[in-house]
């Protein structure tokens, strides 16, 4: 599927000093979004009762995105990036956000993130759909088709704050090996005592202070591609039970026009098997179609099969229609379709 991505590029230089340089790049998607699920359900927005959440909405997103590096003169990379997002989904109108940065220095194959880190297990290949959202539809629409259900991994995160880590990243002919670490701040709770209220008689019972410990994530990501065939496998450590030995394994293969890949995850809560079928259409056109089998491991855990299809046309100019069917697997609100325009500048 072509990809076409247009950046502005600034260069800086002043005597004794490498070229810096600066790229301007992102995203527009906007459409409509029929969601099954949202019948009956509490409209999203602060302090609503009501539950008239309606099935279709529109859902949209605009990012902004700044990319800076630059080069010492003995040849190591320095960089960062820095995000601006806003969006609305499910009538709800998301506030524009701004990520923390991401700071890199890189040299050969090699190369260390700070901060805003992208996640050994984000990264795994196989892991998302090869369509503009990496989802089903134009904002991924739930992501089902994920093998890994139930746990929460190490992202870059456009929306604030983020956990913030640090992960290495090597890569040599078809090999890539990526390990990130990353660790929340701890919250402490103030201790409080017993509170009467002397006009109804009602006490406040005391609040024993103390720390709790922020949630601390290793994970490791190893792949290899080899001709139009690739492995990956990936493994998280993490001090959050829920979150702890999540693991991902996944295969696949191009074979030009069609290509198809077949991934395993597993979470405390679940473990699903994921089969993806890609074919390109003509000279414009690709179909992907999934369908990921689900057994619960916990009572919170996924037991369904869910499947779907996402249809991409390529417009010209970065811009592609985007149309798309998910069915989740669950006993209610199962069903979502989604259509409209990704362009990329």
């Amino acid at each position: 599927m072509k990809k076409v991505l247009f950046a502005t590029t600034a260069l800086i230089a002043t005597a004794g000093m490498a070229a810096a340089e600066v790229k301007v790049s992102g995203y527009g998607r906007f459409g409509l979004d029929w969601n099954e699920a949202n019948e009956g359900a509490p409209v999203p927005a602060a302090g609503a009762t009501a539950s008239d959440a309606d099935e279709t909405n529109i859902t949209s997103r605009f990012r902004l995105q700044f990319d800076v590096s630059t080069e010492t003169d003995g040849g190591v990379t320095l960089g960062g990036r820095i995000r601006a997002q806003a969006e609305n989904r499910d009538g709800s109108q998301g506030a524009a956000s701004w990520s923390s940065p991401q700071f890199h220095v890189a040299y050969g194959g090699l190369r260390v993130n700070v901060g805003n880190i992208w996640g050994a297990i984000d990264s795994a290949p196989g892991l998302y759909l090869n369509t503009t959202s990496v989802g089903t539809g134009i904002d991924g629409m739930g992501f089902n088709s994920l093998a890994i259900q139930g746990a929460s991994f190490d992202t870059f995160t456009s929306a604030g704050v983020g956990r913030g880590g640090v992960e290495a990243i090597y890569s040599a002919g078809g090999f890539t090996g990526h390990i990130s670490y990353s660790k929340q701040n701890d919250t402490v709770t103030t201790a409080a005592a017993a509170d009467t209220d002397a006009s109804d008689g009602s006490i406040s019972p005391a609040v024993a202070g103390g720390t709790t410990e922020g949630e601390e994530r290793t994970a490791i990501m190893l792949s290899y591609s080899f001709g139009d065939y690739f492995v990956t496998g990936a493994y998280q450590d993490s001090s959050v039970a829920a979150n702890d030995e999540v693991g991902f394994l996944a295969a696949g293969a191009d074979f030009g026009q069609y290509g198809a890949t077949l991934s395993y995850g597993t979470t405390e809560a679940t473990d699903a098997i994921t089969l993806v079928g890609e074919a390109e259409i003509g000279a414009a056109s690709t179909l992907i179609g999934w369908v990921s089998s689900r057994d619960a491991n916990t009572a919170a855990g996924n037991d369904d099969t869910a499947f779907g299809i996402n249809y991409e046309y390529d417009l010209g100019g970065g811009a592609t229609f985007v149309a798309g069917y998910v069915n989740t697997g669950a006993d209610t609100g199962e069903n979502s379709v989604q259509a409209g325009v990704h362009f990329s500048f």
